[in-house]
């Protein structure tokens, strides 16, 4: 076991999970009108963006696990690099949820764990089930972003602002890893991650 592989890993599930994390592309509500919202609405989006957050958090846990079990230099370096940006996701999340006077999932801590132990398995799988895992794990978050897209209340620009933007990093990384050598997974594992995303998605709604 490489060493400075496990510093590394250590260190990102502690900066995610503690909100410690710099984003270096502008917040994309930033030039949106900030309205207002009734109660209802503003707990409704708060409960998504929360959603939306988790899956952020997931998503950490499963590119350090499957960079951290990864068969060679290059499958571990697109793996990181994905994590790295999308840092960006957890940070506008985060922003927006303070911006509703809201919090995260107070299951953050149990999201990591699951999602690395996932992920690690993938790698280890090899390279080509690795890369096709994060192909059908951005194109099931691409659904789901189009899902919040759909329930956010029309005047909510700067949510809209943030998923969408959200949307096209994540269909970007998925068209690389496929483009990288990503194998199509057999369907009982596509229903299987699309299974345990409505656990995660009903939980974090709430809690």
């Amino acid at each position: 076991m490489n060493i400075d592989n496990l510093i590394t890993t250590f260190d990102n599930a502690v900066r995610t999970l503690h909100n410690v994390y710099g984003n270096r592309r502008p917040y994309p509500a930033a030039d949106k009108e900030i309205v207002e919202l009734s109660d209802d609405e503003r707990k409704h989006v708060a409960g998504l963006m929360r959603v939306d957050h988790v899956g952020e958090i997931c998503a950490q846990a499963l590119y350090q696990g499957q960079a951290f079990t990864a068969h060679d230099a290059a499958t571990r370096e697109h793996m990181l690099e994905a994590a790295d940006e999308e840092t960006d996701h957890l940070d506008w999340c985060k922003r927006r949820l303070d911006e509703l006077d809201s919090h995260t999932s107070l299951l953050n801590p149990i999201w990591y764990a699951g999602s690395f132990a996932i992920g690690a398995a993938a790698g280890i799988a090899g390279n080509g089930w690795n890369l096709g895992f994060v192909v059908e794990t951005e194109r099931q978050v691409e659904a789901h972003l189009d899902d919040h897209l759909e329930q956010l209340p029309e005047q909510d620009k700067r949510s809209q602002a943030i998923l969408q933007k959200m949307k096209e990093d994540e269909i970007r990384h998925a068209d690389n890893a496929l483009h990288a050598g990503g194998k199509p997974l057999p369907e009982p594992i596509k229903q299987g991650m699309r299974l345990m995303s409505r656990i995660m998605t009903t939980t974090a709604y709430k809690i």
